[in-house]
């Protein structure tokens, strides 16, 4: 069972006394004066990639002793699975970012990882978790009130509209409820006023994960998984039907385009293409540099006659985890690198030009007193999302082997929408294969 559970966990753990006498030969050959190196993997291209190379360029510049490079390690799948394979081989870099599906898996892998709240206070830094927006700490944080990971750059799941395709189509109202949206992407598609209505990125995380907290459903038992090990996926209810039954008609009637399971999406509607589009609040950065037509920001999409909804959406992007087996000086650097993010400027800066959520109140309250929020309408709507008080069902989602599931989720989703299959096949599939994981996951991770 023990070589079963670092199977499971990619090995982290079994690696942690290797890597840190491999990572001391790694920095051994540095002249005594040089400057110490962060190695900091990432998974943002574009504009996105633009603003977190710059965020490590100036911190560079901003002091003397410590360089941050930051490395481009492809998606957030890829980089995670290159993280795994670097720890492995004893040669991670001292800082990860992995995606929130990743989450527990990361949680499991404790002797792999420093918490962030030990790296901040062994450095001397002041860390108060307080001081981030609930929900987004929370998500990060153990049952026991430990930070682990650095909430970098937390996003959540909103609607984009393209106006100049609204007014073509004589669409005066923008869509609140799913019918409503069903409604608006035919009458786009009977006017040309687009080729495709409506398309999606991030199927899962917009039309199950966020799906279920916007409506006050459970996507999971144990609190969606931040209770323990023991949860199982219970997605098999009524208004996940009644959801994706939708989503195939729609796409059947043309109204709806499937781009692909990640932010496929985001290209299909900044090139004009579709109209609506669910997806990241940080797709905002590059649907503002490549869009050439005005666009606005709302609310998810709901269905009204559901008790509860809307709640909140739940939690999305990525955290910063920092690797084991490092020197103490090169810790230090990477808490001077975390004060630097954590600063309500750069906090502020970082979520105005991304879409990504403000990490702390400080940051949401300097925005908002800078007329921001004022000026561009729309990028609150991600605040206003999140800031509510979450229920047990709404906390976010919190799995092992997540990365399976998800990909479990869009296979069953793909053949629905292929016609192999209904809806409540695809859930009934989707539940039964992700628990099986869900049980593997529990039985290795309790060794």
């Amino acid at each position: 069972m023990k070589n079963e559970r670092f199977a499971a966990l990619g090995g982290w753990a079994r690696s942690g006394l290797a890597v840190a006498l491999v990572s001391a030969g790694l920095t051994a050959s540095m002249p005594a004066s040089a400057q110490t190196e962060i190695q900091w993997w990432h998974s943002m291209t574009g504009a996105l990639g633009d603003r977190l190379n710059s965020l490590a360029d100036r911190f560079n510049k901003s002091q003397s002793e410590y360089k941050v490079t930051a490395v481009y390690k492809g998606s957030y799948p890829e980089s995670m699975t290159a993280g795994i394979a670097a720890f492995r081989a004893g040669n991670a870099p001292h800082i990860i970012q992995v995606f929130e599906v990743g989450t527990a898996t990361m949680m499991a892998a404790k002797g792999a990882i420093v918490p962030v709240e030990k790296l901040m206070k062994d450095a001397g830094y002041k860390f108060d978790r307080t001081a981030y927006v609930p929900a987004v700490a929370g998500f990060y944080t153990t049952n026991k009130g430990e930070m682990l990971s650095f909430p970098f750059n937390s996003s959540t799941t909103v609607f984009y509209y393209n106006k100049d395709a609204f007014a073509k189509a004589g669409i005066a109202k923008v869509p609140e409820t799913w019918p409503e949206v069903a409604a608006a992407a035919a009458k786009i598609k009977a006017s040309n006023a687009a080729s495709c209505g409506y398309t999606s990125s991030w199927a899962s995380w917009v039309h199950m994960e966020s799906f279920s907290a916007w409506h006050n459903v459970a996507f999971a038992t144990e609190n969606n998984g931040f209770g323990g090990t023991k949860a199982r996926l219970v997605v098999n209810t009524p208004v996940h039907e009644r959801h994706l039954n939708n989503l195939a008609q729609w796409a059947k009637d043309g109204w709806f385009l499937y781009p692909g399971r990640t932010n496929q999406g985001d290209a299909k509607f900044y090139s004009g293409e579709c109209a609506m589009f669910t997806g990241s609040s940080a797709a905002y950065a590059n649907v503002k540099r490549n869009a050439k037509f005005d666009f606005g920001i709302a609310k998810l999409p709901y269905y009204s006659d559901v008790p509860g909804a809307p709640q909140n959406t739940v939690i999305g992007g990525a955290s910063l985890w920092v690797m084991s087996g490092k020197k103490p000086a090169e810790y230090k650097g990477v808490a001077k690198f975390f004060d630097f993010l954590s600063s309500p400027e750069v906090q502020a800066e970082w979520h105005q030009a991304t879409g990504y959520l403000p990490l702390t109140i400080a940051a949401y309250e300097l925005t908002k007193k800078s007329g921001f929020y004022d000026k561009n309408p729309g990028t609150d709507v991600s605040v206003q999302q999140m800031i509510v008080k979450t229920t047990d069902k709404s906390r976010g989602v919190r799995l092992g082997n997540f990365v399976q599931i998800r990909d479990v989720i869009h296979e069953e989703m793909e053949s629905m929408l292929a016609g192999k299959q209904t809806a409540k096949q695809a859930l009934e599939k989707i539940t039964s294969r992700g628990n099986d994981l869900l049980a593997r996951f529990e039985r290795t991770a309790r060794e």
